[in-house]
């Protein structure tokens, strides 16, 4: 049975509205996760790296416990084990490091070091696991960590970002790392479930840092706002909209949000904080966005 000229326009329209819809939810979560890294700039200082991490990984787990529920009999004791090391590695240890950072440093330095993951993702697979790297992902490699390089030696406002750069990219490894261990650790359990375990043991193994390291002085009412939009919306509902995309797109597409993130991340702290954007920054972006995309190709 062939399809009628009606189902082709009605097939045709909902082709492009889905293209649209994808287009949208890629914007939105590039401009999302992009301004993360400008509500820890303003939190930071007040809460401390790790009590906004903790606040950031309960919100985060909250909103995304339900998938947690609805998977809790495929999580065996030897799962959870595995998430929560995933959940260290892949969660509380970066984000806390991306917090540090952020105290000490432009909103878009972390920004930029972040769109380094996806190249470690591909340096830990080669490095650990012996997975082909191609002529063009060396290439690709080679341009993305000369642009930490370039990153790491730059100034802002006559300060080096040398420490807060490098422990960006050190996050970004662990990205890499988390990845790969979910891959092959993880299996049978929806992706969805997956973040919200790993999410859930972070902010327990987390919580009692936090309490030892809570501030004495009062947290204002901005950091507090902050505070709260990093962990609802930069990790709860932005992990769900990254869900969305996977499940509509897949992963090799949804991937391409790492190019968004940089861009929003230094765009956000420029207009709203008025950070500089400084040559070594933009030479770094080019470099690091160029060996992003060469990277995720044999």
């Amino acid at each position: 049975m062939t399809n009628t000229p009606a189902s082709v326009a009605i097939s045709t329209r909902s082709d492009t509205t889905a293209r649209w819809l994808t287009s949208v939810e890629l914007i939105a979560l590039g401009a999302i996760w992009g301004s993360s890294f400008l509500f820890m700039r303003v939190a930071s200082p007040k809460f401390g790296p790790i009590p906004l991490v903790a606040l950031r990984l309960a919100m985060g787990a909250a909103i995304l416990s339900p998938f947690l529920w609805q998977a809790r009999a495929q999580i065996t004791r030897t799962l959870w084990f595995r998430l929560a090391v995933i959940g260290l590695v892949n969660s509380a240890i970066p984000f806390t490091l991306f917090a540090w950072a952020a105290r000490h440093a432009p909103a878009g330095i972390g920004a930029i070091a972040n769109s380094t993951a996806v190249m470690f993702t591909a340096l830990v697979a080669f490095v650990f696991w012996g997975e082909s790297v191609g002529k063009r992902r060396a290439l690709g490699l080679a341009l993305g960590f000369a642009g930490v390089v370039v990153l790491a030696s730059g100034k802002a406002s006559g300060d080096s970002v040398l420490m807060p750069a490098l422990a960006g990219t050190f996050a970004a490894f662990l990205y890499g790392i988390g990845a790969n261990l979910t891959r092959r650790w993880i299996s049978g359990v929806p992706a969805s479930a997956v973040a919200a375990t790993t999410l859930v043991c972070a902010s327990v193994l987390w919580a009692p840092l936090a309490v030892a390291t809570w501030p004495a002085e009062a947290i204002d009412d901005k950091s507090w706002l902050s505070a709260v939009l990093v962990g609802a919306l930069c990790t709860g509902i932005a992990y769900l909209l990254y869900f969305r995309l996977l499940f509509r797109i897949g992963a090799q597409r949804a991937s391409t949000v790492t190019y968004l993130v940089p861009l929003f991340g230094v765009i956000w702290a420029w207009s709203l904080l008025g950070e500089p954007v400084t040559l070594s920054m933009a030479a770094a972006s080019a470099l690091i966005l160029i060996g992003v995309g060469l990277s995720q190709k044999n």
